[in-house]
């Protein structure tokens, strides 16, 4: 909370100023080092698609992604609790108060579940659309900051076996191929950093 008042990561200090929101962090970090290769289009156009790109990742996928993440590592421990310790959880977090208002001791309804499969499918299409329109990156022929903000997301629908959602997508796929397989992806994803290794629960509640 002292860095960030969200209480949420990632989030760093730079010159005794906290930055914080990755999609910020990201743009934050190439205009301090702006060395090549470049994240961010050069091409007014083009930079303005990154950053449309971005706000949707921000306001779509990511919020749509936190419902599974939630119910499936979290869940077991919220229903051991009784309603007034989760009462008294829940309204501790100013912040996310309303996130576990929906969630409830019991789990997201399965309306609410079901719609962030949506959201999630409907950012895959939507992405299928842009590559194979203009890839092999979201931006075309160069791989920026809107292919680095998305990418974390696959890999937590890959953890909590939801990959499915795109095994129709062949854009998507050899896009996610890609992004596996440069190197700054093994160094942002170090061992004991994946959700599985942090909840190793959740390996096993997916398997039952």
């Amino acid at each position: 909370m002292r860095i960030n008042p969200n209480g949420v990561v990632p989030a760093f200090v730079h010159d005794g100023t906290p930055i914080i929101e990755s999609t910020v962090m990201c743009e934050y970090l190439e205009e301090v080092w702006p060395n090549e290769p470049r994240l961010s289009p050069e091409d007014p156009k083009k930079r303005a698609a990154m950053r449309a790109w971005l706000r949707f990742i921000d306001e779509v996928p990511s919020m749509a992604v936190r419902v599974p993440s939630f119910q499936n590592v979290f869940l077991d421990r919220f229903k051991a609790m009784s309603k007034e310790q989760y009462v008294e959880f829940r309204d501790s977090n100013s912040l996310r108060r309303d996130f576990f208002m929906r969630m409830n001791h019991t789990g997201f309804s399965d309306d609410e579940y079901e719609n962030s499969m949506l959201q999630l499918r409907a950012t895959v299409d939507r992405m299928e659309e842009t590559l194979t329109r203009e890839g092999p990156w979201l931006i075309g022929q160069q791989f920026t900051i809107a292919d680095i903000c998305v990418a974390p997301l696959f890999e937590r629908m890959q953890e909590l076996a939801l990959s499915g959602i795109w095994e129709d997508a062949p854009a998507v796929t050899d896009w996610f191929s890609r992004i596996r397989a440069r190197p700054s992806f093994e160094t942002a994803f170090y061992p004991g950093s994946r959700l599985s290794e942090v909840y190793p629960e959740i390996v096993v509640g997916l398997e039952n």
